[in-house]
């Protein structure tokens, strides 16, 4: 029987590992694959030996706070692969985490993917060099992360986008004058932007008062909070039913990441925000190399959407800049929505599942 490893530390990685381990399974169905998922990846079929919410944390002072139980689950992690030997160890995104499992494993002669690249060619672009030694091949979801592998001589395949499988443009959209808020998935991450987003309805809702707002938790860790800061301003709430809620806005005030990415496959207009801890932005602000942080303006390599970062994402600018999109027609940017999907929709899981499954058996 094949022995398949996997490490999903994320949201997101939940999300698009479940996509490759259903693929997995479609294309083995003796295929046993086991290792650090969430929900999403244990209904595909993943047996889960730990979950993700061990590991889902964001910022450098937030993981400093966590790093001794991240330190003893990389640890057992390693110490029960290296047991298995399984014919594959695939680290799905979380690269500070999954890179230092992949090179303990390479080192045992464990042949290890990378699916999802770090955002090397935006920042800390020396790590290429801890990426070789720990990784085999990386599956690449952009077109231009393989030419920046291919400058080191890295093994990396573009393979499209697994979200441009399951996100498709909306159709015979009409307008709701809702705004839907994703503050993010990460704990920190909700309780930095949500204050600024539900200031910025209040302010948008004073400006127009037939707009109506929705707030699309990840997940219930945070519901009870939020309901209480929501209060009686006049927010729906929802747990898990963004994609649904996505469909019908207007426009989305959205934290930076992976959900900025899946609003552009579905084709809404967004304002992304990011904050970090003071001392996490004070870092990550002097290696970051790219002009952009959200994914759209990055694939598009120029600005299709406002960002605002750190002290810049307050009420008074995400209101803003929201009431200028809802002011004016937005055809041509969900037209260069649509030229994203269209270049991300190549069948990722599938041809993802395909090379991985060829790779076990070179």
């Amino acid at each position: 029987m094949t022995k398949i490893a996997i490490s999903a530390a994320e949201t997101s990685g939940d999300l698009i590992g479940s996509s490759l381990v259903s693929a997995l399974k479609a294309q083995d169905s003796e295929l046993h694959i086991e290792g650090l998922c969430g929900e999403k990846m244990q209904k595909a079929g993943c047996v889960k030996h730990w979950d993700m919410s061990l590991v889902n944390v964001m910022g450098f002072t937030e993981v400093l706070k966590k790093l001794p139980s991240l330190l003893k689950l990389r640890s057992a992690m390693v110490e029960f692969f290296s047991q298995q030997k399984p014919d594959v160890f695939i680290g799905v995104d979380a690269p500070d985490f999954n890179f230092v499992i992949e090179k303990k494993l390479k080192k045992q002669s464990v042949k290890t993917i990378h699916f999802v690249s770090p955002s090397v060619w935006a920042w800390r672009q020396s790590r290429v060099k801890k990426i070789k030694q720990s990784t085999d091949l990386i599956l690449c979801l952009f077109p231009f992360e393989v030419d920046f592998y291919k400058r080191y001589n890295q093994r990396a395949v573009f393979v499209g986008h697994p979200l441009a499988e399951q996100l498709t443009p909306r159709k015979n959209y009409v307008s709701s004058k809702q705004i839907l808020l994703m503050p993010g998935s990460r704990s920190g991450e909700v309780k930095r932007l949500l204050p600024e987003l539900l200031s910025a309805a209040k302010l948008m809702a004073e400006q127009d008062g037939a707009l109506s707002f929705h707030l699309a938790l990840a997940n219930d860790e945070l519901l009870d909070w939020a309901q209480a800061l929501v209060g009686q301003q006049a927010v729906e709430i929802s747990v898990d039913a963004a994609h649904q809620h996505m469909q019908t806005a207007d426009l989305v005030l959205v934290a930076s990441g992976t959900a900025a990415l899946e609003l552009a496959l579905v084709g809404v207009p967004m304002v992304v925000v990011y904050k970090l801890s003071a001392m996490s932005y004070f870092i990550a602000s002097r290696l970051v190399k790219s002009p952009y942080i959200s994914l759209p303006n990055v694939i598009a390599d120029k600005s299709l959407v406002p960002e605002l970062i750190q002290d810049d994402a307050n009420a008074h600018n995400i209101a803003t800049e929201a009431m200028k999109i809802l002011a004016n027609d937005q055809v041509n940017l969900v037209a260069e929505f649509n030229q994203i999907h269209q270049t991300l929709n190549l069948n990722a899981s599938d041809e993802s599942a395909r090379l991985i499954l060829e790779f076990i058996h070179e």
